[in-house]
C-alpha cells in the first residue's frame, strides 16, 4: 500500500473565545500606555511600524495621541486602517515570548470632541501636559475590527470587538 501523499491537517491553534481570553484582552487594553502602530506608508504603499503612547477610552476602545508631523499620522489620514500590537510587561525579562499580547486590527479616526479625555489621559501621564496642547497634537480612535491574544504557548484566540471592548452600560 502507497503512504497517502497529501499532507497531514494540522489541527486548528487557534481555541474557542472564552471568557478568560475576554477578561485578559480586557485587561491589556485597560493597562497598556505604548503600543507598536503599523500603518501603510502613503508613498510606497510598505507597512510603516512605529511605537506609540496609547490608552483606553472609557469603553475600552484604544486611543493615541498622536503628532500630525509623524509619519504615522499622516499614514491615517490617507489609509485608516491599521494594526496595534499591545503586549503585558513580563516580569521574566528572559521569557518575553511567554507575555500575553493582543494584535489588533483597527479602524482609525480622530477622537471625537470628549471633555473628559485630557484630563484621563494626563491622570496617566502628566508628562504628555508639555506636548499635548500643541496644535499638531489630537487623539485617534483605533477602533478594533478583529484581534488575535496570544495568551502564551498554545492558548491562542481570535477575537471580536465585543470580546476585547467593555459591554454597554445596562
Amino acid at each position: 500500500m502507497q503512504p497517502d501523499p497529501r499532507p497531514t491537517p494540522r489541527p486548528d491553534p487557534i481555541r474557542p473565545t472564552s471568557d478568560e481570553a475576554r477578561a485578559l484582552a480586557r485587561g491589556l487594553l485597560a493597562q497598556m500606555r505604548h503600543a507598536a502602530l503599523g500603518t501603510i506608508e502613503p508613498e510606497t504603499g510598505i507597512p510603516l511600524v512605529t511605537r506609540i503612547a496609547v490608552q483606553a477610552d472609557p469603553d475600552g476602545t484604544p486611543v493615541a495621541l498622536l503628532s500630525g508631523l509623524a509619519a504615522h499620522s499622516a499614514a491615517l489620514a490617507r489609509d485608516p486602517r491599521a494594526g496595534l500590537l499591545i503586549a503585558a510587561e513580563d516580569p521574566r525579562p528572559a521569557e518575553p515570548m511567554a507575555a500575553a499580547r493582543l494584535s489588533l486590527l483597527t479602524r482609525a479616526r480622530p477622537a471625537p470632541p470628549d471633555p473628559g479625555r485630557r484630563d484621563r489621559w494626563l491622570a496617566q501621564d502628566p508628562r504628555a501636559r508639555a506636548y499635548l496642547d500643541l496644535p499638531d497634537f489630537r487623539f485617534w480612535r483605533l477602533e478594533p475590527v478583529s484581534g488575535l491574544l496570544n495568551a502564551g504557548f498554545g492558548r491562542a484566540f481570535r477575537l471580536m470587538p465585543s470580546d476585547m471592548l467593555k459591554p454597554p452600560a445596562a
